[in-house]
């Protein structure tokens, strides 16, 4: 995990905000990546992605999401939703002096993207996909609702652990405890004893209802009108089937498709071949 400050801003509706900033290597300016992360988790999802991509010479944010993380809680669970999220989005940027980033987002950190691409077109230069798409297959979004917002028994590290691989397993299969341990870290939070917490706002789980997730299609034509975009898919995603990635592909022919093997939802972005993905990416990326 590579070196990062602390940045905070203030959402439009008053919410004290976090995000990690990666500084840029030096060499020629390239477009800053805002790395948006998936329903349950936070800014750690990328601490192994953000420094490379960092020593390449562009700068990386990672942002907690409103009601995850370093960022506070809403009182509104209403706010739980894409449209707030991209306009948290834009806050962070004009915080900080960003006309236009290079965007990754996993799984509803995708959802955002698409979203920011319809509603501040001028900000989103290019946009990698992960495991996340115009369609979301049925079984996907039932298994996260079966825990996404549930309370949890987390007593010590091990019980995260055993957490993680009962709630993620399916898509890791074959792991270590040793990856189980650094998932549980990476993905949950501690209390001020040092014991693991859930790290997110319970109330977040509405954004999984059947009846929250509107039509895509129209989002995704915005994300892939004259930018450079890439979807990278678990082999064995439940969230995004190689049905939808083939409709996706016949809607946009610039679509770069990859298959990360023997994993399901959602990629970490540091297999082989998501790294490789990563690298095609952002060498096309301003």
């Amino acid at each position: 995990m590579g070196a990062y400050s602390d940045r905070y801003w203030a959402s439009a509706d008053g919410l004290r905000l976090y995000a990690r900033d990666y500084a840029p290597a030096g060499g020629d300016a390239r477009l800053p990546v805002i790395c948006l992360h998936g329903l349950t988790r936070n800014s750690k999802d990328f601490e192994e992605v953000a420094s490379p991509i960092a020593q390449s010479g562009r700068r990386v944010l990672a942002p907690d999401i409103r009601g995850r993380g370093q960022s506070e809680r809403d009182p509104k669970a209403a706010t739980y939703d894409i449209a707030t999220y991209a306009g948290d989005v834009v806050a962070l940027m004009d915080a900080l002096g960003i006309a236009r980033a290079v965007f990754i987002g996993t799984s509803m950190g995708g959802l955002i993207t698409m979203a920011l691409s319809a509603t501040a077109s001028a900000r989103v230069a290019a946009g990698l996909l992960n495991d996340v798409g115009p369609e979301l297959a049925p079984e996907g979004i039932a298994r996260i609702a079966a825990y996404a917002g549930k309370p949890a028994s987390l007593a010590s590290w091990d019980d995260a652990a055993a957490y993680a691989r009962r709630t993620n397993g399916a898509s890791f299969p074959g792991q270590t405890d040793a990856f189980w341990q650094a998932f549980a870290r990476r993905t949950l939070g501690q209390d001020g004893n040092g014991a693991p917490v859930l790290d997110y706002d319970p109330a977040i789980a509405s954004a999984v209802a059947p009846s929250a997730i509107p039509d895509l299609w129209p989002l995704f034509s915005h994300l892939a009108n004259g930018r450079p975009i890439a979807l990278v898919r678990g082999q064995i995603s439940d969230l995004v089937t190689a049905a939808i990635a083939q409709r996706m592909k016949a809607a946009a022919p610039a679509l770069d498709v990859t298959e990360v093997p023997n994993v399901g939802h959602a990629p970490l972005l540091t297999e082989p071949a998501a790294v490789d993905a990563l690298g095609r990416f952002l060498s096309t990326a301003p």
